[in-house]
Order: structure tokens, then C-alpha cells, then sequence
């Protein structure tokens, strides 16, 4: 059953059939869920929307988990993020000019916590986001970055369905 929220229309090709969860995990764990979503909230504190938003899109497209990447990209839009930021949020090495040094720090710290099988986070890519935030807002950080790559493993693992999420929305 195709449930698009764009669906093509009359006589255009049509989109291929959405995929269904394999399995509703915040319905059967819901003190985890809600547990999850604590998290998050604490981890967000102090830092700029913006930027948590881009970071847990970059999160998300590393960890190829669909829903985040809907949800996030649609919560960075709703906080006044552009379309061109995000969509040049995949490439971001080749597109430095698109942000700030603060947010390129974020986001190569996101690479490094998300991509652990490269090994350690370096010192010199610690380092520069350190130079960017002060010890709490860099604790903040590195708190939202691994929350989100723990949302990514429940959404990819469950294989959840994205296309759905409205901003403001909980997860």
C-alpha cells in the first residue's frame, strides 16, 4: 500500500510500495521510548536548533536511517533552516563555504563519534570543536550526537517508515 505524502500525480510513474516497520518498538517498550525521549530533551539543552537539527541529519545520513533524515530535515526547515544547508548537509566537506566553523566543527565531530569504526575520535578533530564550544556546550554536543545515533539504531533496525512525521511532532 503506497501512503506517500507526495504522491505522483495521474499519469506520472509511480513511487515504489512503502516498506512496513518490522516492528513497533516504542508500543512494546514504552518506558525506553519515553526514557529516549528525556534523553533527547536534556541532550538538546544550550545548543542552537539549527545546528542540533544539522547534526542529527548528518548523524542520520551516515547511519542511512530514513525516518531521522525525514524528521530532522523537516524540523531544521520549520526552525528557519535553508533547503540548500540541508540538502548540502551529505557533502558537506565540499561545501565549507554553506557554514559556519563552529557548525563544520559539529559536524566533523558527528563523522568522527558516528564512524567509531575508523577508531578513537582524533584529538585533532576533538580539538576543534573544542576550540568552537565551551566544555558544557561541547558536553551537550557529543550528548546529542551519540542520543541521535541511538534513535538511528532503533529506526533502522526496526526499519521504520519516514514520510509521515509532521514538525513538532514527537518521535
Amino acid at each position: 500500500m503506497t501512503t506517500q505524502t507526495d504522491a505522483p500525480a495521474a499519469g506520472t510513474a509511480e513511487y515504489a510500495p512503502e516498506i512496513a516497520p518490522r516492528l513497533p518498538w516504542a508500543q512494546l517498550v514504552p518506558d525506553v521510548y519515553k526514557a529516549m525521549i528525556r534523553l533527547d530533551t536534556a541532550a538538546k539543552q544550550g545548543l542552537d536548533l539549527k545546528l542540533y537539527e544539522l547534526v542529527k541529519i548528518r548523524a542520520s545520513q551516515i547511519n542511512h536511517c530514513a525516518l531521522c533524515i525525514d524528521m530532522h530535515s523537516k524540523d531544521a526547515l520549520a526552525a528557519g533552516e535553508s533547503v540548500e544547508r540541508i540538502v548540502q548537509l551529505s557533502a558537506w566537506e565540499e561545501s565549507r563555504h554553506f557554514y559556519t566553523g563552529k557548525e563544520l566543527a559539529a559536524l566533523e565531530l558527528t563523522e568522527a563519534v558516528t564512524v567509531l569504526t575508523d577508531g578513537f575520535v582524533p584529538d585533532e578533530v576533538y580539538e576543534r570543536a573544542a576550540a568552537h564550544f565551551e566544555e558544557t556546550e561541547l558536553a551537550q554536543l557529543i550528548a546529542a550526537i551519540t542520543v541521535i545515533n541511538a534513535w538511528n539504531r532503533f529506526g533502522v533496525t526496526c526499519r521504520m517508515t519516514p514520510g509521515h512525521y509532521q514538525p513538532g511532532q514527537h518521535k
